[in-house]
């Protein structure tokens, strides 16, 4: 987004953001609950063989009280996002903003084999005590990131992230996806900090460091970064920890040297990334009907 934070869900084992207010981001807090699918589905390919994985990242605007009225219902949000993983033949999703009934009702559409895992977003008030934030509609519970996927997940991880003391605190959600060979990593920032007139702390630059601590060579990450692509224009730039755009290729970077890269937002600013060490094959920006922000979605050779 232009704006604002684990749980396992699937079958058992064996088997913010526009250019709008600005809110801050503290300690980790989330729930994970962890779970397996009875099956794996088998891939047709030989085992060694290279294998293509779509990996889309969307960030849903689903809390609708912070000024994501009329991007869409929770039912029509859910809708969407299976048409994502059907239509758009995504096959892990990294989800910002998503309420997690919403998400529970999409997995439920796409079958027994999707697998998600949640974390709950925490606002912290002066007093440090922390609460999760709920999306508006019944039956929509509690807000935060999420990443869904066809096949079983594992290695569910929050890396140590740094938050304001008083505020929303977002974060970061890593997941093993072993049948598609590779790891995720969704993060969601905090909004920058402060303006020259009113200055505040910047959060972004650790964050950043912290999500690129948390990749290798197989895994995918980024999400909405609530951040512009570095540039000599943009003041900000110097949050991108240097070795970023060196060390990983972003999914519409079309040179090694480009910083650029599509919009990702309906104010026509790039905030949802994507970046790998794998192989990349394809990219696209796609409009889910839905949100504020387009779904980002990257195809990659992992394996």
């Amino acid at each position: 987004m232009l704006r604002r934070t684990g749980l396992l869900h699937g079958p058992p084992p064996s088997s913010r953001r526009r250019a709008r207010q600005l809110l801050l981001a503290g300690p980790l807090a989330g729930i994970i609950m962890m779970s397996a699918a009875c099956h794996t589905v088998q891939d047709e390919l030989p085992e060694k063989a290279p294998r293509h994985v779509l990996v889309a990242t969307w960030n849903m605007c689903g809390v609708q009280q912070w000024n994501c009225q009329g991007t869409g219902s929770g039912s029509q949000k859910a809708e969407a996002l299976k048409r994502l993983a059907t239509d758009g033949g995504a096959q892990v999703i990294m989800l910002q903003e998503a309420c997690a009934g919403d998400l529970a009702v999409a997995r439920k559409k796409l079958g027994e084999n999707w697998q998600s895992a949640f974390k709950a977003y925490r606002y912290f008030g002066e007093r440090g005590s922390g609460a999760s934030v709920r999306c508006a509609d019944d039956g929509q519970g509690a807000a935060g990131i999420a990443i869904l996927a066809s096949s079983p997940l594992s290695a569910v991880s929050e890396p140590l992230v740094r938050q304001p003391s008083v505020g929303l605190h977002r974060g970061i959600l890593c997941v093993t996806v072993a049948a598609k060979h590779l790891r995720a990593c969704n993060a969601h920032l905090s909004l920058p900090g402060g303006t020259p007139s009113r200055p505040g702390p910047e959060f972004r630059d650790d964050q950043l460091k912290s999500l690129v601590g948390a990749a290798d060579a197989q895994t995918v990450f980024g999400g909405d970064l609530n951040s512009a692509p570095p540039s000599a224009r943009d003041s900000s730039s110097w949050i991108w920890p240097y070795e970023l755009y060196r060390r990983y290729r972003e999914c519409d970077q079309p040179s090694p040297s480009s910083r650029g890269g599509r919009a990702t937002h309906v104010t026509g600013h790039k905030v949802d990334y994507l970046f790998t060490a794998l192989r990349r094959a394809g990219c696209s920006v796609r409009d889910t009907g839905a949100s504020d922000h387009w779904a980002l979605v990257m195809r990659v050779r992992a394996g």
